[in-house]
Formats: C-alpha cells, structure tokens, sequence
C-alpha cells in the first residue's frame, strides 16, 4: 500500500528525520560531556550517593591547677546506635545484645520494637572502649559504633562547685567548664568514608579535616589548699551540725583565688542521685548581711576622713543606744564604758560603732564599700554569680547608718567579702580577683589610703591576739588578723529575721606583719554548740590559715625568743635544786 501522504509531503519526513538525528547528536555529545569533559558532574552524584563525612571528636582542653595537677580529663569512650529497620529484622539477636548491655531484656525488646521505623537511635552512650567492642563483636546486624569523649573528675567532690561538669554531649553546663567552654571545646574533624545504600561501610577514604583540641585552662586554685578547705569545712559542719557553709582563700597580691570550698557538696563523676541544692556554688551566689565583719571596713572609713584615731574614746555605756522606735544593742558586756576604736573592734560594740558612723556619715562608709567592691560584679565572670546589694539613700537617716556600719542591710558574697580583706591585707590596693593563673602580679588601684590600711591591720590583729580577743582564731608561730561576726539568717517570703537562725563568720588574712592570704568562713545555721563567729568559724581559720601559711612556706613571724643553751642549763639546776627541797 503506497504512503500517498509521504510521497504527497516529502518535507515532513525530512523535518522528522532532522530532529530525531539532532536529538541523537545532542544524547552523544552529553554522553561525551559527561564521561570526556565534565566527569566531575556524574562523580559528584556518585558520591552524594555513597560518600559520607563522618564527624572527628575533639579533645576538649584539659583543666589543671596552678601547678599543674589535673582536676578535669577527657577520656576516651565508646557510644553504640542502631538503624531501627535493621534491627528489627533480627529480633532473635535482641536478648543477646540487652544481655550485653546489662538491660532487662522485655523492656528492651519493646523500646526497639518502638523505634523499628528509626534509621537512628542510641542504645548507650559512654561505655569504655573495651564495653563497645565486646558488644560491636556480637555483629549483631543494624548495630554501630562512635567514638567520643567523656570527661573525668580526678578531685570528684572537693573541686565540683569550681569546676563544674559537661553534659552528654561534652558541652559545659556549670562552673568553669560553662564558663570557658569556647576556650576547652575542641574542633570537630571530618573523616570520609564510603558507604552503600543500606548504610554499611565500604571503604575509608581520607580525613578531610582534623580534629583540634580545646586549649588547656590552668586555674589559680592550688589542689592541696582546696583539699585542706574541703576537710576542715566538712568537719566543721558535722561537728556544728550546721546546715551549710563555704571558705575562701585569695591570694592578696595578686587577687588569685586559691581554694573555694562549699558544702554540701556533689561527685561530677556520678550525678545520678544530686540534689539541686548540693550543686550551688555558695560562696559565689548565696548573699548575707555580713554582720560584724564589716565594723573594720566602716572602722577604716572613719579613719580615712582624719577625724578620728585609734586611741578615740567613745561611750558605750550601758550596752544599748534608742533611735527612735529603734533599739541598737551590745550583744556582749564590753570591758567598760568607754573604749577606744580598737576596743570596738575587739569587744565588737554595735553601740561604739553606730556612734563613729553617726560621726562620719552613712555616705562615707556606702563610698568606701563601693569602692571595696560591695554590691558590684567581681569580674571573674563566673556562672550565676551574684551582685549582692548596697543600699544607697538620698538621706542617710540614723538608723540606717547604724545598720550600715555593723553589717546588716547590706548583703554581700563570701567571694565579696574576701576580696574587701584582701584589699586591706595588700595596704589598700585593690587588684581584680582571678580565677586562673596568674603569671604577672597586677597592678591595682589604690582604693584606700595605705596608713589607714596599715593600721587597720594593726588594729585587727588586736581583735585575734588581744585578752578579749578571738583567740580561737589564732595560728601557732604566726601573727594573724581577723574579725568574727554573727549575722541573723533574713527569712524568706516575709519581712525580718527567722528564729534562731544564724551565719556564723570570721574574715581575716595572714600573716599580719606582710600579709600574704585572705580568707572567709561561713557557717550557716550551726545548731550544736553555739552559733557565734568566734565559737564555730574562728577555729576553721585557725586550722585551715595555719595550714596554708605552711604549705606555702611562708616564714612564721610569732615563734617565742631562742633560749640561750648556757642559761637554760642554769634554770633546769636551779630547778633542780627547787625539787630536791
């Protein structure tokens, strides 16, 4: 049969051959393209569909002390994942594989049936390498392996408030490890690798990109003084049956924190069973109305103004002074009804105090507690710290001066306080706190006259070494200065004070003549033998500041005179003679 349309219109046929050859030359010359000229095209493809990057785990940075010793390590671990469609077609391995990994194995079987559509689940996280390999041997199908780190405590409890710990995923969440965490995080690599559509791995390529460790952070705590503050913090609360409590030590010169120790206190290395309230870092975010432990700062600003000296006398019979509806009392009998401004100190006068600051202003003492650091942010940048407060008054009436001068009213941390004594240990040059290492001393500002600081200092080793003073607090072969106080607990929700709730504490530094260390206890609500400064912190200081004056090697400067070996033989015959009798 003849084609009448073909033959009819012969241009058509050729336009149709036309095009079926132009789309055989273009299919040829992108056959060509593909494989000759731009083959990276197809590779890319390829690998989108095969090539995987892998994540490296970085070493996060070791932390040490000021000499060197290890408080935080990052160790090696082993984390098993399943593909849940792959798992689920081997149910008959489940009850080997919970046996493995110590889980009850009807519990486990229904958690992976649950999870049977996942490509991805955990089934534990932080295994020793030696746990993962035994379990990645049971090549039980859908099952795999990642290496990470874990990070480990060698102090465990005593460092726990300072350093803090990492969350699962090795990112810090408290402490030192939140606060530098930028600094200690590593930088994740990338290792290539094959795998084929199911997920397997077929071939290792290459490492694209190196993992870099976190940096190292050397912090200005020295291990042996914060163990020594753990111990004796710890005994003090059980023989106290105190409730809480916390130590400071800084360094004066260069405003290192040596030790911070609180108690009740946590293990980082196992958080299964903490208690919130364990976790708070006390001497950082728990603030106090100081109480007597302030009467030497507003002691130094009555100094300061030139109106007064130590040998002033003041009243301070009978024990009590009315303002207004408002009555300010001695808690204790002082020697007699005058003293001097020592005297105040040592007998701890909340009446000779309040008639100085009545003298000077409430203004006076507020300027010097700000430039102190009260109510301020002590800049060591530590998570969750506190400010504390500073009342501050248009009109500084009466009774709010006397508050002021003897420590109520205002509210500070421990770390605050400590770094108020420390100022006045370093002659009245204040320098920025630290809670690393320090390689070069600071210079500091002069915040406080230094004669008025010498004799502060003077003044308040009276108040430890004085007959009415806080002998508890004193260091054998050493001269110290200090001053207790005891501080009523604010109630929380209403106004005024709870019942026989108390703070005990004791502020002071060492050794006197070159002052070298300052520190703060507090003790809160001890409930055994008293609850005075003197009676519960005093003796923590005594044991804790002896201790460090030691391992420091510091020379002690109150040993009693060098008896003469020819005199002594003469004493022990007279003696003798005094016995035969």
């Amino acid at each position: 049969m003849i084609n009448l349309e073909g033959a009819r219109y012969p241009w058509r046929f050729r336009v149709v051959l036309a095009a079926l050859a132009l789309m055989v030359a273009a299919i040829s010359w992108r056959i060509i393209d593909l494989h000759v000229i731009d083959h990276d095209f197809l590779q890319a493809h390829g690998d989108a569909r095969s090539v995987r990057h892998i994540p490296i785990p970085a070493h996060r940075g070791l932390i040490t002390d000021r000499n060197g010793e290890p408080l935080a390590v990052s160790t090696p671990v082993t984390t098993l994942w399943a593909n849940g469609k792959e798992l689920s077609k081997a149910p008959e391995r489940w009850a080997d594989l919970a046996r493995v990994l110590g889980q009850e194995p009807k519990g486990f079987a229904q958690r992976l049936q649950q999870s049977s559509e996942r490509e991805f689940m955990y089934l534990v996280r932080g295994l020793t390498p030696e746990q993962g390999q035994a379990v990645l041997d049971l090549k039980v199908p859908g099952v795999y392996g990642i290496e990470e780190f874990r990070r480990f405590y060698p102090a465990g409890d005593v460092t726990a408030h300072v350093i803090g710990f990492t969350d699962v995923d090795d990112k810090g969440r408290e402490g030192m490890e939140l606060a530098f965490d930028e600094w200690l995080a590593g930088v994740p690599g990338k290792r290539q690798v094959l795998k084929d559509r199911r997920g397997r791995l077929i071939k290792d390529v290459q490492v694209s990109r190196n993992a870099k460790a976190g940096k190292t952070l050397a912090l200005s705590i020295d291990l042996r003084l914060q163990y020594l503050a753990h111990r004796e913090l710890r005994n003090a609360l059980i023989e106290n049956g105190a409730k809480a409590g916390s130590l400071v030590i800084v360094d004066v010169k260069t405003g290192e924190v040596l030790a911070m120790s609180n108690q009740p206190t946590y293990n980082p290395n196992n958080r299964r069973n903490l208690l919130p309230a364990a976790m708070r870092n006390r001497a950082m975010i728990d603030v106090f109305e100081p109480g007597s432990t302030v009467k030497p700062l507003s002691m130094s600003a009555a100094l300061e103004t030139g109106r007064w000296k130590p040998s002033n006398m003041v009243e301070v019979w009978p024990g009590s002074l009315q303002i207004g509806r408002y009555t300010i009392k001695d808690v204790s009998k002082t020697e007699g009804r005058v003293l001097d401004l020592t005297g105040i100190l040592i007998n701890s006068s909340n009446v000779g105090m309040s008639k100085v600051a009545f003298d000077i202003g409430g203004e006076a003492i507020h300027d010097l507690m700000a430039k102190l650091g009260f109510g301020q942010d002590t800049g060591l940048g530590f998570p969750g710290e506190r400010v504390g407060n500073l009342p501050s008054h248009r009109e500084w009436r009466q009774a709010e001066t006397a508050t002021l001068s003897y420590g109520y009213g205002v509210s500070v941390t421990a770390v605050q306080l400590a770094h108020a004594y420390a100022t006045l240990a370093n002659n009245g040059r204040a320098v920025p706190l630290s809670m690393t290492r320090v390689d070069n001393k600071p210079e500091g500002v002069q915040v406080l006259p230094e004669d008025v600081a010498k004799t502060m200092q003077g003044m308040l080793q009276q108040v430890v070494e004085a007959p009415r003073g806080v002998y508890r607090a004193q260091v054998p072969g050493y001269h110290v200065s200090g001053k207790s106080g005891t501080a009523r607990k604010a109630s929380v929700g209403t106004k005024g004070y709870t019942e026989n709730a108390y703070r005990s504490l004791f502020a002071g530094f060492a050794p006197s003549g070159n002052p070298r260390f300052a520190m703060v206890v507090v003790i809160d609500e001890p409930s055994k033998a008293g609850y005075f400064g003197g009676l519960v912190s005093a003796p923590v200081f005594s044991k804790v500041m002896g201790g460090t004056l030691r391992l420091m090697n510091i020379t002690p400067d109150n040993l009693p005179p060098a008896l003469d070996p020819g005199a002594a033989g003469k004493t022990v015959a007279v003696s003798g003679q005094g016995g035969q009798r």
